[in-house]
């Protein structure tokens, strides 16, 4: 079931988003939440493009021929903060 736009209505749940931003700061951290794990679900299903999958396996290769040129996840985001 699609649902679409109409103002500030989404049509098919027939609910006013000002209704949901009235909701409690919990409930409303919980619908994202699910809302968000649901779009996660259907995202790992969805199958890579050939284009994706090339490149993965062309990192992945380049990994295995020299593992010392990875870094650490820390560090780029570290590096990534200083440019702000």
């Amino acid at each position: 079931m699609r649902s679409r736009r109409v103002g500030r209505r989404i049509a098919v749940m027939n609910v006013r988003v000002e209704d949901l931003k009235a909701l409690p700061l919990t409930d409303r951290l919980r619908l994202v939440e699910d809302l968000w794990d649901s779009i996660a679900e259907e995202l790992q299903k969805a199958p890579a493009s050939a284009e994706l999958q090339a490149e993965m396996e062309r990192r992945r290769q380049a990994y295995l021929r020299d593992p010392k040129s990875a870094e650490d996840w820390d560090v780029v985001r570290r590096r990534l903060e200083k440019r702000k």
